[in-house]
């Protein structure tokens, strides 16, 4: 009887918890004068309380329609998205995977000093850093380019901690051994130190892509130019001309982030266990 109530109390939960997505899927078929008539009052348009229903009463297909041909500068900014995070999740695998090996495995004068600074960089909020990072990209002159989003995503201290922690749960035994058998020092990380932290590098990509996909103070400081602009700053007004249309967009959007988390779901709950992991 307890196990019931507690898994029909999680399910009821776990129902609240996507409701914001069966909404949001409901509102991309219905028609804007639907949509308006639900949520006029939030948007001050109609006067009484705000609704929603599960299901569209009149369903369409417009808004999908209008948005994959109708919509060019919509493909744009996909594309855009794509580019900048493929760019940050590359360079953090190239960059950020050696750095977490080399804090890892060696021991060197100033490790924790360094290892102290890389969790100090990853308390602080885009906030803090943003005046400096905005005065280092504009002596570089990489502001108003993708450049400028990318370059500070992948040397991202968060990655590195999560790779880290699972280096850490390599028997030194192992890496002993493949010395003795005349590895070297590449050759160790390439053959051993990748293949058994894979799960470590995995969980490290799929946090940083689900925080790339949706990023929105990064490109709204650092980019002037609304042709370079991301995905998530796509329609970011909504009115009774445009509400169905950015509903849809907001649904498309959502799911290139939901099947990464689904396909990485598994390395998800691992990244998150080994980063609450005391040193």
């Amino acid at each position: 009887m307890k196990r019931a109530i507690s898994i029909i109390i999680l399910a009821l939960f776990a129902l609240l918890g996507i409701s914001p997505i069966i909404f949001l899927a409901a509102g991309a078929f219905m028609g804007n004068q639907e949509i308006m008539d639900a949520i006029g009052p939030v948007l001050q348009t109609h006067h009484g309380n705000a609704s929603w229903k599960l299901l569209p009463k009149f369903p369409t297909m417009k808004n999908l329609v209008q948005l994959l041909l109708d919509t060019p500068e919509f493909f744009q900014m996909f594309w855009n998205s794509v580019k900048i995070t493929g760019g940050i999740l590359a360079g953090q695998f190239l960059f950020g995977t050696p750095a977490a090996w080399g804090l890892a495995r060696y021991s060197f004068r100033g490790k924790k000093v360094i290892y102290l600074i890389y969790i100090t960089m990853m308390m602080m909020p885009f906030q803090v850093t943003m005046l400096s990072e905005y005065l280092v990209l504009d002596q570089m002159h990489l502001l108003d380019t993708s450049a400028s989003i990318i370059l500070p995503g992948i040397f991202s201290t968060f990655s590195v901690f999560i790779i880290y922690r699972f280096f850490c749960g390599i028997p030194e035994e192992i890496l002993e051994a493949a010395r003795i058998d005349g590895a070297g020092e590449l050759q160790i990380f390439f053959r051993i130190g990748i293949p058994l932290g894979a799960a470590g590098i995995i969980s490290a990509l799929v946090l940083s892509f689900l925080e790339c996909w949706n990023m929105i103070e990064q490109p709204m400081t650092f980019l002037a130019t609304k042709s370079l602009w991301p995905l998530s700053l796509f329609l970011p007004k909504v009115d009774s001309s445009n509400a169905g249309v950015s509903l849809c967009a907001s649904l498309i959007a959502l799911l290139p982030a939901v099947l990464v988390f689904l396909a990485g779901q598994d390395y998800f709950e691992q990244g998150i266990a080994s980063s609450a992991v005391k040193e």
